[in-house]
């Protein structure tokens, strides 16, 4: 995979751009006026791996807690950049709140939102001035259920007259791309340095985003932010994001990208940056955390004790990574197995860097365990589970945190 050639955008100490590895972040659905929620939030995301998270501001009260938000965050060391998304009255709280101007690290807009007729281009203008004024990037956000209708109508009355006219949704994307780029290039003539803006193009149906950034990429080299807007909740939000962005991250596309998933009632946020993260580590882009393979499980598994151990040493790799990532450099490289009878288990532990053969059904009730592809040991009895991870804890601290291979 050769990534698309861009600039490189610093958002609040993050490099965004074909340079720099693509980056995952996330957004906020708490009312941005309740600082202590929001911050909370952010800080639930960052600890998650969100390396950039934004927030809605929409009232005068959002706009004015923004400082208090990054005033908690700070206060317990968390420095994650804060974009603020901004629709309708951007133009306005930007102003009216100077020091939330100054903190965001980023200001999303989006070109259909920012006003009709003869207010478009002024309300714009003075978001830009004030992105000049601050020296802050911006997203320049187009979706298609908020799209810029002038832009639209001046497509469809072309493409009414021209000889052989396109389909509707063909004209749609035409727009969405247009749209992005005139919001950018008038950013420009404005003043805003290049290398201060990012683009989005962003649809609900997976066909139509891999044209949309398609037709988009060849024609500038703006980092582009990728997602599945309105992705939908649980397996099938995951399962179309996935469907969608990894196409176009495996084309070089995307430099940036968010999973916009539905949460279930009162569940955390959290899970859409762990798909945005698994989704770049299964595509082989970037390493956020050790993975851990396990079977599937069949009639030779019966017992659910290798299910059980691949779940808790799966969960005891997340909660411990962000500990493991200050304490040991490159461990989120490690493999780790757990495997649940004798027909590929060993095979796939010898490939792992620490890996576990459990006993199926009707097997010698021992299991084998393989570092760096050699037997270091074979474990019985009630505390399997417990020796392994303490056998995974001395091989982490043993070889990432001396740069040296454990013994075997």
């Amino acid at each position: 995979m050769t990534r698309r050639q861009t600039v490189t955008v610093n958002v609040g100490g993050v490099p965004v751009g074909s340079a720099h590895p693509i980056v995952v972040q996330s957004m906020t659905n708490t009312d941005t006026a309740n600082a202590e929620a929001t911050a909370i939030q952010v800080a639930q995301l960052a600890r998650a791996g969100s390396e950039i998270v934004r927030v809605t501001v929409n009232t005068r009260e959002a706009a004015a807690a923004v400082p208090e938000v990054i005033a908690r965050l700070e206060e317990v060391g968390l420095k994650v950049p804060i974009v603020g998304d901004f629709h309708y009255n951007g133009h306005i709280l930007l102003r009216e709140f100077p020091e939330t101007a100054r903190l965001l690290a980023k200001y999303r807009i989006n070109p259909g939102n920012v006003g009709a007729g003869q207010h478009h281009d002024a309300n714009f203008a003075t978001m830009i001035e004030v992105a000049r004024e601050y020296d802050k990037p911006v997203r320049i956000g187009v979706n298609w259920g908020s799209l810029d209708q002038q832009v639209l109508a001046r497509l469809m009355d072309e493409n009414t007259a021209a000889g052989s006219p396109k389909s509707g949704t063909d004209v749609m994307i035409d727009a969405m791309v247009a749209s992005a780029l005139e919001s950018a290039h008038y950013a420009e003539e404005l003043g805003l340095a290049h290398d201060k803006i990012l683009i989005s193009v962003k649809v609900s149906s997976a066909p139509e985003l891999w044209q949309v950034y398609r037709q988009l990429a060849p024609l500038c080299d703006y980092p582009l932010h990728l997602g599945l807007t309105e992705a939908g909740m649980g397996m099938k939000g995951i399962v179309a994001s996935s469907v969608a962005l990894a196409p176009l991250l495996m084309e070089g596309i995307g430099d940036t990208i968010r999973v916009s998933l539905t949460p279930e009632p009162g569940a955390s946020r959290k899970l859409e940056v762990e798909v945005a993260q698994q989704m770049l580590q299964s595509l082989g882009l970037r390493q956020f955390l050790p993975q851990v393979t396990s079977c599937p499980g069949c009639g030779r598994t019966t017992s659910q004790f290798f299910q059980e151990l691949a779940q808790k040493i799966q969960d005891y790799i997340r909660d411990t990574m962000p500990d493991w990532k200050q304490k040991y450099p490159g461990v989120e490289d490690m493999q780790v197995a757990v495997m649940g009878c004798i027909v590929n288990g060993p095979g796939e532990s010898k490939h792992a860097n620490i890996g576990i053969s459990l006993p199926g059904t009707g097997e010698d009730p021992r299991a084998p365990v393989y570092q760096d592809g050699k037997l270091l040991t074979t474990l019985r009895g009630p505390r399997i589970a417990e020796e392994f991870q303490a056998l995974m804890e001395k091989y982490v601290e043993q070889t990432y945190g001396t740069g040296e291979k454990a013994p075997v």
